[in-house]
């Protein structure tokens, strides 16, 4: 513990990449979609990942030398499937990753793949503790777990803490669980978090595993939020749930894409269309887990829909990525800030060969890298949307 400790109350002047801060009885739980949208989708998937805080950062001045935070995080145990890795917490010093630590306690739903049934079991907070910091002022941040649910208890310090100053160009990313993280190792290791690293640029990731399937809540939410720049990667979970077809999609896209310039009417905008998934190119949705993997103890997935009912309308990432070139390519005629990425510079077929995806859809700590480099290179370059 602290000798004589500064408690300073969490608020949302020391919190980056969420949208808002609710107060509960323990503490108060980041959210990265504001309470009236939560109340459209009464969706136990999308209450689980908008909680996670995936690019939410707690960021502050100060000269002290030992940093405390008390936390309540989320464990999840699947039933039949290996036990999950705690969330990592890494702590950052004027951009410099210095440390990264875990909390074993707090709360743990259990969840049953094959039924989807859950239960809950309330556990203590744990503290967090950094020591030997300089005494001199600098910044220090801390990512909390980019896919573990995580109440904020108190921050203890033992020097003043005050907010740091936003200085740079806002990124508001939109995606699925591909840009929230999944099979990243660590916060600042996700995709978008690295991409925003190199860009020097303000993450609000609002990539939600598992739940992005043009809604228009979403859609408001980006239009309400300051940003500077804002992409959207769509595409694979429309294909994942099976949820629209060609008819259908076209405009959804275009409600989208209205609804978002309704509040940023000249902010550079960027549509990025999936990128590889072998399972999914050319075979429809839905996804389901691949049963006899789960049996082994593996988590993997698999393409279940029909090839031949592509004429009437299924969707594969192949027919999506077409599509939003030509409604990219449409649109942009009258709209000078809106841009098209193809997914499959980011990560294509030579790419699954030497990184290949470990459960058939989502990119390991590695590849997550490479996108993020790709993406860089693609859209914050001085020939990008995205250039300074």
């Amino acid at each position: 513990m602290i000798g004589t400790p500064i408690t300073t109350p969490i608020s949302p002047r020391l919190l980056r990449g969420a949208l808002e801060l609710e107060q509960t009885d323990r503490g108060f739980l980041p959210h990265r979609l504001p309470a009236w949208a939560r109340t459209q989708y009464d969706d136990g998937q999308m209450s689980m990942v908008e909680s996670q805080p995936s690019g939410v950062r707690l960021v502050f001045r100060t000269s002290a030398t030992v940093v405390e935070l008390e936390t309540v995080p989320t464990k999840r145990d699947y039933i039949g499937a290996p036990p999950r890795p705690d969330g990592v917490y890494d702590v950052l010093v004027d951009g410099q990753l210095v440390t990264q630590l875990t909390a074993s306690g707090g709360d743990v739903i259990t969840i049953d793949l094959m039924t989807g049934a859950t239960s809950t079991r309330a556990g203590q907070p744990e503290t967090l503790r950094v020591a030997g910091l300089a005494a001199v002022p600098k910044t220090v941040e801390i990512w909390l777990p980019h896919d573990e649910t995580t109440e904020l208890v108190a921050l203890r310090t033992d020097a003043p803490v005050e907010p740091a100053p936003v200085t740079r160009r806002i990124w508001l990313h939109h995606g699925s669980s591909i840009s929230h993280g999944s099979n990243a190792t660590h916060p600042t290791g996700t995709w978008p978090a690295l991409a925003a690293a190199q860009a020097g640029v303000e993450l609000v990731n609002l990539g939600f595993g598992g739940s992005s399937y043009l809604q228009p809540f979403i859609a408001r939410t980006i239009r309400d939020t300051p940003a500077d720049l804002i992409s959207l990667k769509l595409g694979i979970n429309i294909v994942n749930s099976d949820g629209l077809r060609l008819r259908s999609l076209t405009p959804a896209v275009h409600g989208f894409l209205d609804t978002i310039r309704d509040g940023h009417p000249d902010t550079p905008l960027l549509v990025v269309s999936p990128i590889l998934c072998p399972i999914h190119e050319n075979t429809p949705g839905p996804t389901n887990w691949d049963l006899s993997a789960l049996a082994a103890g593996e988590l993997r997935f698999t393409a279940t829909g029909n090839p031949d009912e592509i004429p009437a309308g299924k969707l594969t990432l192949s027919v999506i990525r077409t599509e939003l070139a030509r409604i990219l390519a449409q649109r942009a005629l009258t709209d000078p800030n809106l841009h098209y990425l193809d997914g499959l510079l980011l990560y294509g077929e030579a790419d699954n060969v030497a990184h290949p995806l470990p459960d058939d859809l989502h990119p390991d700590a590695a590849t997550h890298e490479l996108i993020a480099d790709r993406f860089t290179q693609h859209v914050f370059t001085p020939k990008g949307p995205f250039t300074a």
